[in-house]
């Protein structure tokens, strides 16, 4: 749920198309001889569960099998799913307090959906999600969006109130997004042990049947499913998806040559060249709208927390060379707002490549070079661990780079690498010194969730106060100007304080069968897997 996840999630704040038009879908392609057919996919992580509200990565296999009230389509547009239309103040599904200090929406929803096992979907399950998700009981990755709310009415099974405390304006990227929780099988039941976390029900087009911790997931074709092709033909097209687990980049990239899955969508860049080239591949470029980041953990090393320490790591990584290394995909970028963004400042403050600065920074604050070349004050090394995800070859082919870069400057860094669950608690525990990663957010973020003193991927311990209040002004704003002012300010005050380092913008790379239609790709972290009710596997 949070509105953005880690990507690989991780929110979530862990990262499409639902109520995509019948004419995208159905392009080029023929109707009932398209029927059938089975699609096996590899994910590069470990699943930690399928609750979408629990897991702390990239909800994939999650989106075939929950949907949400609206969500984001390929354009980053907000369209409706189990609702019939996207609230907004024109069509008066918005309605804000004459003090501008509080805002109810009101969502129509789509009749006729039904429960994977058949039972009807109703308003209730809307009322209950929020109930649940935001009872102190339940362990969730994020509770984004809970605490807004103060109460929940439906007037009738198709009809959902909701009476926010504040203005928000995120609130379609938040609690109804991500999916519904269903009413009728959860009830009195204890969310974190619950086999729903295994074998969730949904509305969505796809439900699971077998789920192998580490190894697979298998989601066979929803007999109830709601949607219904321009033809009148019901969706989903295929009969079964396969999830393989192959969190190692090498191995997946095999099982994609050799045709054991049929697709993937973090496909390391260096592999890109080759997979080009095989017959019977695709290859598509998803300008994703995310950033590669380098954090320093605040409440460890005391070093970490001399911001001369953090300035001379930032003129000491040559962001251009590191794009180069990784093919030269990767957009260097000054600031975490991606660019595709109106309010990405272009006036943060800057730190381009300059390893002389560096030095001098490092030597001004008393950081002598020790005769292995690694500089040290009062006996404490610049020497630290640096955590990225094992098995993900780009970010530790980048990682690679990065620790040359410092050695240059007189800094040491080690690999600390992890993956599935023990990197999912490093980084928001701040179970790290330094952490290389990447952020994909939702099609309206909330920056609050990485950077507020609270905010819940804010494992390394940052805060400012003037920060949380930017943010605050941020989230409870309609008005775009004040909104926009308040992000650019924010933008500088966090690149004048360093708490992380925004490096690159990272394209995502899918490849799959060159017989998958009606696939679209995805920019933001709800991602590619929620439009699969039309995709087809040509004859």
């Amino acid at each position: 749920m949070g509105n953005q996840k880690q990507e690989t999630n991780s929110a979530r704040q862990k990262r499409m198309v639902l109520g995509f038009s019948a004419a995208v879908l159905l392009s080029g392609m023929g109707m009932a001889q398209q029927r059938g057919g089975s699609l096996t996919v590899g994910l590069s992580y470990d699943i930690d569960t399928l609750n979408v509200y629990s897991t702390g990565f990239l909800g994939d296999v999650q989106a075939t099998v929950a949907e949400g009230l609206v969500a984001p389509n390929e354009k980053a547009e907000y369209v409706p799913v189990l609702a019939t239309r996207v609230p907004t103040i024109q069509n008066g599904g918005i309605k804000v307090a004459a003090d501008n200090k509080s805002m109810v929406v009101t969502y129509q929803l789509r009749p006729g959906v039904k429960w994977s096992d058949g039972k009807p979907f109703t308003s209730a399950d809307v009322k209950f999600t929020w109930e649940t998700v935001k009872d102190p009981k339940f362990i969730a990755e994020s509770k984004d969006g809970t605490e807004d709310i103060t109460s929940i009415t439906t007037p009738n099974d198709l009809t959902v109130v909701v009476n926010y405390k504040r203005v928000a304006p995120d609130f379609k990227s938040t609690l109804f997004t991500f999916g519904i929780l269903p009413k009728h099988t959860l009830e009195g039941k204890d969310l974190n042990t619950d086999t729903y976390n295994q074998m969730p029900l949904g509305t969505g087009p796809f439900k699971v049947t077998q789920y192998v911790k580490g190894q697979f997931v298998v989601l066979d074709r929803n007999p109830f499913y709601w949607r219904k092709d321009k033809a009148g033909v019901q969706l989903p097209y295929l009969d079964k998806m396969i999830f393989k687990i192959i969190p190692d980049s090498n191995t997946l990239v095999t099982q994609l040559k050799s045709g054991e899955i049929q697709m993937a969508t973090s496909v390391p860049y260096a592999q890109i060249p080759q997979l080009s080239a095989q017959a019977g591949l695709k290859v598509i470029k998803n300008p994703v709208l995310s950033w590669q980041h380098l954090d320093f953990n605040l409440k460890g090393p005391a070093a970490l927390r001399d911001i001369n320490v953090r300035k001379a790591v930032a003129y000491g990584l040559d962001k251009a060379t590191i794009s180069k290394a990784l093919g030269g995909y990767p957009i260097p970028i000054d600031t975490v707002v991606v660019p595709v963004f109106s309010y990405s400042s272009k006036t943060v403050p800057k730190y381009p490549y300059d390893p002389a600065k560096a030095k001098q920074l490092l030597e001004a604050a008393g950081y002598k070079a020790g005769s292995d070349g690694i500089r040290a004050k009062n006996g404490q090394r610049l020497s630290f661990n640096i955590m990225a995800q094992a098995g993900r070859s780009t970010d530790e082919d980048a990682q690679q780079v990065m620790i040359a870069q410092m050695k240059t400057i007189g800094i040491e860094l080690k690999p600390d690498n992890k993956a599935g669950v023990a990197l999912r608690d490093a980084r928001y525990k701040g179970g790290y010194e330094l952490y290389y990663g990447g952020w994909i957010t939702s099609a309206d973020p909330s920056y609050g969730v990485f950077y507020s003193t609270k905010g819940v991927n804010n494992g390394q311990g940052y805060s400012n106060p003037k920060i949380d209040a930017l943010l605050a002004t941020a989230d409870s704003t309609l008005d775009p100007t004040v909104r926009n002012k308040a992000l650019r300010d924010f933008q500088t005050l966090l690149m004048q304080d360093l708490p992380s380092i925004a490096v690159t913008s990272n394209p995502s790379m899918i490849v799959t069968t060159d017989k998958l239609g009606g696939f679209v790709s995805n920019p933001t972290n709800m991602t590619n897997f929620v439009n699969t009710s039309g995709w087809y596997l040509k004859k």
